[in-house]
């Protein structure tokens, strides 16, 4: 039986996190550096399960099980090495390439490896035209805009000299075909058929995988007026732009430990930082954040400062990321530079200790919205008031966190005047919908309820005191996601209320779709279910999705091919364990 090379199978486990995987077989939380849940080898109470994601391996302390994420696909769902190799490479988009001393497939095999190759091979040529006499000008333009040669070189800059197949040719002759370096992005093909290098005459940059291997590049203008200022490589079997983070690969240590992220536009906008001893920095290679990147930066830290263009783009930018990053959980700030000002030239201007404070005393998103919100609009007017309070709602339905929300009502109802009771109220309603975009909300209706979900709205409406009784069983998660989440969520806030009244009193709280809906149900004779067991329907839902959400999760984390995932996959995967365990224990 054929072999895969062993290249390719280190390729994919730099690519695959650990956490994520194993996350869609056990619940994990995160402990320290590592996390932590129910073995799913043998059964347990106390969590001994770890999951090192940074090391890519687990470990049971219970029962002695360990190894990498190969081994828990074979042992979790008892299949072979290479059907373990296979599952994780169709999971994360991998291409796979053909079995050593097995059936030939070249165009698998030309998708992966080769194409590092080629990049590696490329890096040595800019490097050494940069370093030649041909890429003396450039160098002194590194050095006129404050890069030193330790900094070019940690950065791995190079030149492309103005010649049309200089790189071609190089590659050509180092025994790469022409069809894979068109593949790679390094070499176009014009209209009349010839081949021509993509970067000519620019600055080279690279970019990296987090493990460090070089993926892509992105060549900047060395001429005065010479079009365009940017080319960059184009997406390829390697690279996807909107996963990608660059620098990631020197600062990912540093975010870690220091449990925060600067994020920065530019290539130039990362440099500076990073040669002022900012090391915890990462940019966006100037496109818009995409979940994706949030995702990214998530294994690694909570906490994202933003330090965007201080242009009007450039703050429109900030803002659409920040609303993104606390949509996925992240604590947000953003720093406010002079007019006209960005990382590089702030930096190169005023120094690195200056950016340095400017960066302590960044201003929290939420607080920056407020103030814009505030000038936006009249609020000693309703109508301004209204409009206010209408814009930041939007915001507010997007953060996850209860504490956080319910601060951010406060400071909203201060800066409009009104009760802090009313602000919160609405925001609740509005975080309860939880939608992805700011559109119109599309209301459920009584088709799309599950029995479980029908049988506890029919209890609240009927027997109000045994469905307090059953809500109070239910945590928030086992609501999330159901059709009926907007009404039970209302639900849950009444528990404290007297039985008697509640029934009116949810109508009350409640949209006018909702309460039609609440009303249908009540008028069906008897009890679709007893609350008590649809309470239980209703974890054993929970649970069955958080095992699809943690397994998908574990999915795009080994997509993403980064060793640092390693320590949340194993979390993903220890998770998983619980949330089995949790559907055993309820079906006793």
């Amino acid at each position: 039986m054929g072999l895969f090379p062993q290249a390719f199978i280190d390729d994919l486990k730099s690519q695959v996190d650990l956490v994520a995987v194993i996350q869609d077989h056990v619940p994990l939380k995160k402990a320290g550096t590592s996390f932590k849940g129910l073995c799913p080898f043998h059964s347990e109470k106390t969590p001994s399960f770890n999951v090192n994601r940074d090391r890519g391996f687990f470990h049971c302390f219970g029962c002695g099980v360990g190894g990498d994420v190969f081994k828990f696909l074979e042992l979790r769902e008892k299949i072979g090495f290479q059907d373990a190799v296979r599952q994780l490479a169709q999971r994360f988009g991998v291409s796979i390439p053909e079995l050593e001393g097995g059936p030939s497939n070249p165009a698998a095999a030309a998708e992966r490896e080769p194409l590092l190759k080629v990049h590696e091979h490329a890096e040595r040529y800019f490097q050494e035209h940069l370093a030649g006499q041909a890429g003396t000008r450039t160098r002194q333009q590194l050095h006129d805009r404050g890069l030193n040669d330790q900094t070019i070189e940690m950065l791995g800059l190079g030149y492309a000299p103005p010649t049309r197949e200089g790189l071609t040719k190089y590659l050509h002759q180092k025994g790469f075909p022409m069809p894979l370096l068109l593949t790679s992005g390094l070499v176009a093909e014009r209209n009349a058929g010839a081949c021509v290098d993509r970067f000519r005459n620019r600055l080279t940059i690279p970019i990296c995988r987090d493990s460090g291997a070089i993926i892509a590049f992105g060549g900047r203008a060395v001429d005065n007026g010479q079009q365009p200022k940017y080319v960059n490589s184009p997406e390829t079997p390697i690279y996807t732009k909107g996963r990608t983070l660059y620098g990631l690969h020197l600062t990912k240590s540093a975010i870690q430990k220091k449990g925060y992220a600067v994020l920065v536009e530019g290539y130039f906008d990362f440099a500076q930082p990073l040669q002022a001893g900012i090391t915890a920095v990462a940019a966006t290679c100037g496109t818009a954040l995409t979940l994706q990147q949030c995702k990214l930066l998530g294994r690694l830290t909570d906490k994202v400062i933003l330090s965007f263009d201080s242009d009007t783009a450039g703050q429109t930018a900030a803002l659409r990321s920040g609303e993104m990053l606390l949509g996925e959980g992240f604590q947000v700030n953003v720093t406010v530079l002079p007019t006209g000002e960005d990382p590089d030239t702030f930096i190169r201007a005023s120094g690195g200790a200056s950016y340095k404070e400017k960066l302590r005393t960044s201003k929290k998103y939420l607080e920056l919205l407020l103030d814009r919100g505030e000038a936006e609009h009249d609020i000693h007017r309703d109508e301004g008031r209204r409009a206010f309070l209408n814009q930041m709602l939007t915001v507010a339905a997007r953060i996850p966190d209860t504490a956080q929300r319910d601060q951010f009502a406060d400071r909203l109802a201060h800066r409009a005047r009104v009760m802090q009771e009313v602000v919160r109220t609405e925001i609740r309603k509005a975080a309860v919908e939880r939608r992805p975009t700011l559109g119109e909300r599309t209301l459920p209706s009584q088709g799309q309820l599950r029995t479980a979900e029908k049988g506890l709205i029919w209890a609240l409406m009927h027997e109000p005191e045994s469905a307090q009784s059953a809500l109070a069983e239910l945590d928030a998660d086992d609501i999330d996601g159901l059709a009926s989440a907007p009404i039970l969520k209302v639900a849950r806030t009444l528990n404290e209320w007297p039985s008697n009244d509640l029934p009116q009193t949810l109508c009350e709280r409640l949209g006018e779709g909702e309460a039609t809906i609440v009303k249908e149900v009540a008028d069906e004779p008897t009890a679709p279910a007893p609350a008590p067991e649809c309470c239980q329907a209703l974890k054993r839902l929970r649970y069955e999705r958080e095992r699809a959400a943690v397994q998908e999760e574990i999915d795009r984390l080994q997509d993403l091919g980064d060793k640092d995932s390693v320590a949340r996959i194993n979390s993903l995967l220890q998770r998983t364990r619980e949330l089995v365990q949790r559907l055993e224990a309820l079906n006793t």
